[in-house]
């Protein structure tokens, strides 16, 4: 079973330790920023399937940062303040958060609320974390999601199927991470759910039209007992 890996945001050193060391005793795998800098190098890094966010980061609004976290991806965000009136609630909510504690808390009344958003979430979410890039470069290969334009070297357009672009989108937003069969078949997002069989004939068709040799692929690969990754250096614009 997969550890939920979340990211704690606060700019007091001392309680973004304490909060790291409290949800790592309870088997959550946790990351911690200070600031939006690092808010950003930790998403961009990593694939998080919530984020624990303080309003008040010194000179930085939690607000604004949610907000803008909003616009690329849709990873849980559960907001921390000592500002506990139904307007700054309001406030959390309309910017995005999936749900708003008041500070001082007590830390397992926290980890309920943890449990309890990402027991009503898909970790399939955190599958979107790069959806805001719209050009990829991997290998010879050049994609534009907004065209589901695939090109090859000086140009020529290989034609894929609508569910071979929905793959090749989710393999090329999360570059080097091992997805599940369960992952990538919630994300593809189809009208009718894709069998595990049906995602590997998917993947063996991809394969067949990106890679030098499809039955020793080096791009796609498959990782033995998980699913499949994207074993390849994309650049993203």
């Amino acid at each position: 079973m997969t550890i939920p890996t979340l990211l704690v945001v606060d700019d007091d050193p001392e309680l973004r330790e304490m909060l790291k060391d409290f949800l790592t005793s309870h088997g959550l795998a946790v990351y911690g920023a200070a600031n939006r800098h690092e808010v950003e190098q930790v998403v961009a890094a990593h694939r998080l399937d919530l984020i624990l966010l303080d309003v008040m980061l010194g000179s930085e609004s939690g607000m604004d940062i949610c907000t803008k976290l909003r616009h690329s991806n849709a990873v849980p965000i559960i907001m921390m303040s000592a500002l506990s009136t139904d307007q700054y609630r309001m406030q959390g909510y309309a910017a995005g958060a999936d749900d708003y504690i008041a500070k001082p808390f007590n830390p397992e009344l926290l980890l309920a609320r943890i449990r309890a958003v990402l027991g009503r979430t898909r970790r399939a979410a955190s599958l979107s974390y790069r959806r805001g890039s719209h050009v990829y470069r991997f290998g010879p290969w050049r994609f534009d999601s907004r065209l589901s334009s695939l090109t090859h070297g000086g140009g020529a357009e290989t034609m894929l199927s609508k569910r071979e672009i929905a793959l090749l989108n989710i393999l090329l937003a999360n570059p080097g991470l091992a997805l599940t069969r369960e992952e990538i078949a919630a994300a593809l997002d189809d009208e009718t759910p894709i069998e595990s069989r049906a995602l590997d004939v998917a993947v063996g068709r991809l394969r067949t039209k990106i890679e030098a040799d499809a039955k020793a692929p080096e791009i796609i690969k498959t990782v033995r007992g998980t699913g499949y990754m994207l074993a390849i250096e994309v650049k993203a614009q």
